[in-house]
């Protein structure tokens, strides 16, 4: 039984909603988000990235977290952020590309992430998590939301389209990097009790992008539950805030890799290294080779493409792990021949994720290095490994279109 309750969020006007809108504190650097907030003194990179007030040396010094939440109580004091006057819950609907997906924005319970109800499938950095922590913890708010995975439930998405037909949306903007967002606030009773039971059925929910802000909005109620030692239960420090999408609605992109050299290899003795385990077809012409299933992989070495296709017995296909399309190049191709023995650590390679086309690893592998494009993970395979307690390689998951930022942020304590 998963829980995902109704809260009061901090939310801009409808007048200011593009205008407060970024995207994620984690997609760009110092740089960049200074360049996206500039002359827009209503951005939320002011919140969740003050380092754009005081500088790139104090990213993460105590002076940005307490700029932070300044800056969180003048756009509450400029009216950029009203606060709802009372618990529901939001659809958020993103349209990119043709493709919709539609969430529920809501509450997921901390104790649920502890006990696996949440069930994970990456590992999280200290330092990363140290960050949020700091920031989330200064502000006392959740300031950006966990993204949620589900299998289909009914109940849920009848709800979900019933409120769609019948009421406007609160938001309807496209932002700069052409998606379009909507926000429906769900106000009646009998739709939030709905909704909310909906979820009670769902037995498993999964953090499909977020585990370092999850994590640390778990450590946070900790610290909170030390200092409130009388705590219910039912104090907003005990839960996260999170948008929730059925796993029909949503699309990995593939994540690719490029390599900066062959490991003192040459071109034809690296050709002849991976026919052992992969059957080679050079593709003609220099269109970039995309892969058409799982097992297949696009190669492009001094600019030529191939198809690369795993052979049997190079892995094991009922492993959720082994049999993963990331894993099967890492232990037959980075690792044995390229010598790239942890990719998470590794200098000479590089992660290059879908929206960025595959003409980019072309581009990245020039004459010396060579790039594979890699067929999608699907969501089963992300379920598949998170119901085995396992651990997706790194750089398994592109999802997009990303959860746009300065939407909703979750009071955990006033």
């Amino acid at each position: 039984m998963a829980t995902i309750r109704p809260f009061a969020a901090l939310r801009p006007p409808k007048a200011y909603a593009a205008q407060v809108s970024s995207l994620p504190y984690d997609v760009m650097n110092h740089e960049e988000a200074c360049s996206m907030a500039a002359g827009n003194p209503s951005s939320y990179l002011h919140i969740c990235r003050a380092d754009i007030d005081t500088s790139e040396a104090e990213i993460h010094a105590p002076a940005t977290y307490e700029k932070s939440r300044l800056n969180l109580e003048e756009f509450l004091r400029r009216g950029i952020l009203i606060r709802e006057e009372k618990p529901c819950y939001y659809i958020y609907r993103q349209m990119m590309w043709g493709r919709v997906q539609t969430g529920i924005v809501g509450c997921a319970s901390v104790d649920e992430y502890l006990d696996g109800t949440i069930k994970k499938h990456e590992l999280t950095r200290k330092e990363k998590e140290l960050d949020r922590i700091n920031h989330f913890d200064t502000c006392s708010t959740q300031t950006e939301p966990v993204f949620l995975a589900y299998r289909k439930h009914e109940g849920i998405s009848a709800a979900i389209r019933e409120w769609i037909k019948f009421h406007k949306p609160e938001y309807d903007f496209t932002s700069e990097d052409g998606v379009t967002h909507l926000l429906w606030p769900v106000t009646d009773d009998e739709v939030i009790a709905a909704i909310r039971q909906g979820f009670e059925e769902v037995p498993t929910l999964y953090i499909a992008d977020g585990h370092h802000r999850t994590a640390s909005s778990a450590a946070v109620s900790a610290k909170r539950r030390e200092q409130h030692p009388d705590y219910t239960g039912e104090e907003e420090f005990n839960y996260l805030m999170a948008v929730t999408f059925c796993d029909e609605d949503l699309f990995i992109m593939d994540y690719n890799r490029v390599v900066m050299d062959l490991n003192d290899l040459s071109r034809e003795n690296f050709l002849t290294s991976i026919s052992k385990d992969f059957t080679l077809t050079p593709i003609s012409g220099t269109a970039p080779y995309a892969p058409r299933h799982k097992h297949e992989f696009g190669m492009c070495l001094a600019g030529q493409w191939y198809s690369l296709t795993a052979r049997e017995g190079s892995f094991n296909p009922s492993h959720p792990i082994e049999s993963l399309d990331c894993a099967i190049l890492q232990s037959n191709l980075l690792a044995p021949i390229l010598g790239i023995e942890d990719p998470r650590t590794s200098e000479r390679i590089d992660f290059v994720g879908g929206i960025r086309g595959l003409e980019e690893l072309r581009q990245r592998a020039g004459e010396n290095g060579v790039a594979f494009a890699l067929y999608p993970v699907t969501m089963e395979d992300l379920f598949h490994v998170a119901d085995s307690g396992e651990i997706m390689p790194p750089k398994s998951t592109w999802f997009e279109p990303k959860l746009r930022s300065g939407l909703f942020a979750h009071e955990i304590e006033r």
